[in-house]
């Protein structure tokens, strides 16, 4: 909540100490629902040439894993965590620290790229949360703060002010709408909590601006509201539901305002219509430039595309273009965009979680880039893409290439199969794989610790 006009007066601080402890409280009740997420992703660098070998082959070279490290928000005393996608999204396995020491294993349930939001889940109950609160009433001088693990120091918590808010174009991600502060914002920040001073969430820590790589009092987050909006649809369908204009726009110039005849620098230009699509059947032309959106102001393109991913699939909206220098209105009725492709869990390469006697491996479908070395008509089972150094799989002789056709004498059809029979598993069992070496069929014996 904005600490401008209608807040009633006992709610601002009217001493240096009153603020202090209004600060000090604030950062005691946010603490425990923020975390500290640890990440793991597998990385395959290019293939290089071997020495040796004629006519330039090339060899894969084993895949290597690489570690990372961000922040959370606990929005849901059953688990949900919400986060960046930058922070989870390429992520084969997530550890989950809260400030009371507690670990839990995170699962990656979906990703939005296009506004850099995630959500995880964590098996507990009862956990501590934040409420959200509405980043619409933010005004700039607001005091807030930023709660997250920079540079992997956990719980941490810098105070300071909204310095701007709506950036956009900033390149961070497709939807922008960023709040900025002067709060302290450092690598590891990400996914990190952004409140009030009521202790309200109002932002996901996301990004910073900086020529050093440390903080130097520019720092962005997605606003509560957009970021609470993506993790409803990504929960609700496993994908961000947007609205869709249906027609390309372009920022005004000056020289263009000159040319379209504009009151001023503002407002989002019209390029072209797409066949039967929102703009074309609201009466939309080429050249018609939108400066409203149900009395909003549209200062550019960004601001445009915001609003209108933010309304209802099916919902009429009022918008006020100018047209040959001529003021104009007309209603728009909001079409979903195209589907865009959202990540959720588990990835098709997923490795098998470790503490399992097939820890450490990684397997995808059968394909023609996944498997080159198969027999044409190799048609099921899955691939191993790559074999963790110093696991039980890597001791029992498992090696990438090797195409998995049986796990304790069960069919490996494809890679849902793997993970149904994967799963139960138990660390000391002995298991059995049935696999495909080069055209040789062979079983490897796996033996739990």
């Amino acid at each position: 909540m904005a600490s401008g006009a209608g807040r009633p007066a006992s709610a601002v601080p009217s001493t240096a100490t009153d603020l202090q402890a209004k600060v000090r409280a604030t950062a005691t009740k946010v603490i425990p629902a923020v975390v500290n997420i640890a990440s793991m992703v597998v990385v395959r660098d290019q293939a290089f040439s071997e020495e040796g070998l004629p006519f330039g082959l090339f060899t894969e070279p084993p895949p290597r894993r690489q570690y990372g490290q961000g922040s959370g928000v606990i929005v849901s005393a059953d688990g949900y965590i919400i986060t960046n996608h930058h922070v989870v999204g390429d992520a084969v396995d997530v550890e989950v620290l809260l400030a009371d020491r507690r670990q839990f294993k995170g699962r990656v349930v979906a990703t939005d790229p296009k506004t850099d939001v995630a959500v995880v889940k964590v098996n507990a109950s009862s956990l501590p949360t934040l409420r959200w609160g509405d980043s619409s009433r933010l005004a700039v001088g607001d005091f807030v703060l930023a709660i997250g693990n920079p540079l992997g120091l956990n719980q941490t918590v810098t105070f300071g002010i909204v310095s701007a808010v709506g950036r956009a174009d900033v390149g961070i991600a497709d939807y922008e709408d960023f709040i900025q502060t002067d709060a302290p914002i450092n690598p590891g920040n990400s996914g990190g909590a952004l409140v009030n001073i009521r202790g309200e969430l109002v932002g996901i820590n996301t990004a910073i601006a900086s020529i050093t790589g440390g903080n130097v009092g520019v720092g962005f987050a997605v606003p509560s509201n957009m970021a609470r909006t993506a993790m409803q649809s990504l929960l609700k369908t496993g994908r961000v539901v947007r609205g869709f204009l249906g027609a390309s726009t372009q920022d005004v110039t000056p020289p263009l305002g000159k040319l379209f005849k504009l009151p001023d620098v503002k407002g989002a230009i019209i390029t072209e219509l797409q066949p039967k699509g929102s703009a074309e059947k609201a009466g939309l032309r080429r050249g018609d430039v939108v400066v409203r959106f149900d009395g909003k102001e549209v200062t550019d393109n960004g601001r445009l595309r915001n609003l209108i991913g933010s309304a209802p699939i099916g919902s009429k909206h009022r918008l006020e273009i100018i047209r040959d220098g001529k003021t104009d209105q007309l209603e728009l009725v909001i079409q979903e965009a195209p589907r865009e492709h959202v990540r959720r869990a588990p990835p098709a390469h997923r490795s098998v979680l470790l503490g399992h006697p097939l820890g450490g491996l990684l397997v995808d479908e059968v394909g023609p880039a996944g498997a080159p070395q198969l027999s044409p008509g190799s048609a099921t089972g899955v691939v191993v893409t790559g074999v963790e150094e110093g696991s039980l799989a890597e001791a029992s002789g498992v090696a990438a290439g090797d195409l998995i056709l049986e796990i304790n004498r069960q069919p490996v059809l494809d890679l849902h199969a793997f993970q149904r029979l994967v799963a139960p598993i138990k660390p000391k069992d002995l298991t059995l794989l049935l696999i495909s070496r080069q055209g040789t069929v062979l079983y490897v014996p796996i033996e739990g610790e």
